[in-house]
């Protein structure tokens, strides 16, 4: 084929796609009509205090609009912005629509996030050449789905994601090893995708300023400094990466989900009724991934910002959010006993394995009853996902604050946005 000369002889092809403010072009291509070209910003999340901007659209951004900026700010700086409530059912289906234009050039696709991935076109050969392959895409997204994405080209995952984030929105790099002493080095070392403020304030304090100071930076001074690190940041400065793009996703470490609460919850009572809607979400999606969890945590965040999390083991794995709740609940009392306020809460299962891999312990009292308790939970999880998450409820779990809600598909948010590529019905 003529374009094979465009590909490595040893090597691989990567590219990056980034879709361009993602959740407002979401809501541009859902509903044109209304919100195209506009300045708009998506606010309210349930998993965030009111009044927060979570993301802002190109034409709000040039007015001053940014991420984490109060309502009201943003309201001061673009008198005319739209303003627009999460709806995180309509991002996942946008997320698995682009996920599938990416999957016809090659199996090889890694989601990273609800709104990127990589891919690994070194097989794709027959579809044209990388940028041809990635135009193609670009086009496809922005066709069929009404999406701006920008697309990186590179020899490996750090080039490519450090490629797509030079041109925003709608663009396309290449980046090759041979580029990066003139397009990386004379730029501050935080600019690298993996290089974090802290590190780079230390590789500042350490006399080094620039990626091209880091990438002729002596290896051992740098692991003197920064342990195993080290060698990793001599390596990404100079564009190396052998990290392969893997399709498979991992299993996770764990399921959960925190809420940032309206107002400060001082009663044991409505943190306990906050624990129970976190208990029941948790385990239902522990139980649609067929998972049970060996340990439980809770996590706790004061007004002041500061957050404890602690856990514990349970007698048995489990997937039962009687189970979960009670074993939170206990946490919480012994744990917080001054019963000061609370900002945020957060549930947890942790130590997970897979149902069928693990025997049934049956207690000693309850043999007879726990096959039953199994089996009236399955007929409970299959109403609620016929007719919806509030189909059956107990008494506790009503409320109209974020634990409430997050049984709300169009509202639930970050801790659910990648349960859509696992195949649930989130």
């Amino acid at each position: 084929m003529a374009h094979e000369e465009a590909y490595p002889k040893n090597g691989r092809v990567v590219l990056h796609i980034d879709m361009n403010a993602f959740y407002c072009s979401v809501h541009e291509a859902a509903e044109p009509e209304l919100y195209r070209g506009k300045a708009l910003a998506v606010a309210g999340s349930v998993e965030a205090r009111k009044g927060i901007v979570v993301t802002s659209s190109y034409p709000a951004r040039a007015k001053g609009v940014r991420t984490g900026m109060t309502v009201r700010e943003a309201l001061r700086l673009c008198p005319g912005l739209i303003l627009l409530k999460p709806d995180f059912d309509l991002y996942r289906s946008y997320s698995l629509a682009f996920l599938r234009i990416v999957g016809d050039v090659s199996p090889l696709v890694e989601a990273v996030s609800i709104d990127e991935c990589y891919v690994d076109i070194t097989g794709s050969k027959q579809f044209g050449t990388p940028v041809e392959i990635a135009e193609e895409l670009q086009r496809r997204i922005r066709e069929e789905l009404g999406l701006p994405c920008s697309i990186g080209v590179a020899p490996n995952k750090l080039l490519a994601k450090t490629a797509s984030d030079m041109k925003k929105p709608n663009g396309l790099t290449v980046l090759r090893l041979r580029d990066v002493p003139t397009a990386l080095w004379p730029r501050p070392c935080v600019e690298l995708y993996g290089i974090g403020a802290k590190t780079a304030a230390k590789l500042e304090r350490l006399g080094i300023r620039t990626l091209g100071a880091l990438a002729e930076a002596d290896e051992a001074f740098l692991v003197a400094h920064f342990g195993a690190n080290g060698r990793w940041l001599k390596r990404a400065a100079n564009g190396r990466d052998d990290a392969p793009v893997t399709a498979e996703r991992e299993q996770a470490k764990s399921v959960g989900h925190t809420v940032t609460l309206p107002e400060d919850v001082t009663e044991p009572a409505e943190a306990k009724r906050v624990l129970l809607n976190l208990a029941d979400q948790v385990t239902r999606r522990l139980r649609r991934k067929s998972l049970i969890a060996a340990t439980v945590q809770i996590t706790i965040r004061r007004p002041d910002m500061r957050t404890i999390t602690r856990a514990v083991t349970l007698p048995a794995p489990t997937d039962e959010a009687a189970v979960v709740h009670k074993a939170a609940c206990a946490l919480y009392d012994k744990h917080w006993p001054d019963r000061s306020p609370i900002r945020l809460l957060g549930v947890a299962c942790q130590n997970l394995r897979e149902r069928r891999e693990v025997p049934l312990q049956l207690d000693l009292f309850e043999y007879e009853v726990q096959p039953k308790r199994a089996e009236l939970t399955s007929v409970m999880d299959r109403i609620r996902d016929k007719f919806g998450e509030n189909a059956i409820l107990t008494a506790g779990m009503l409320g109209d604050d974020p634990s409430a809600r997050i049984r709300n598909k169009k509202e639930r948010g970050t801790s659910l946005q990648m349960d859509h590529l696992d195949g649930g019905s989130d």
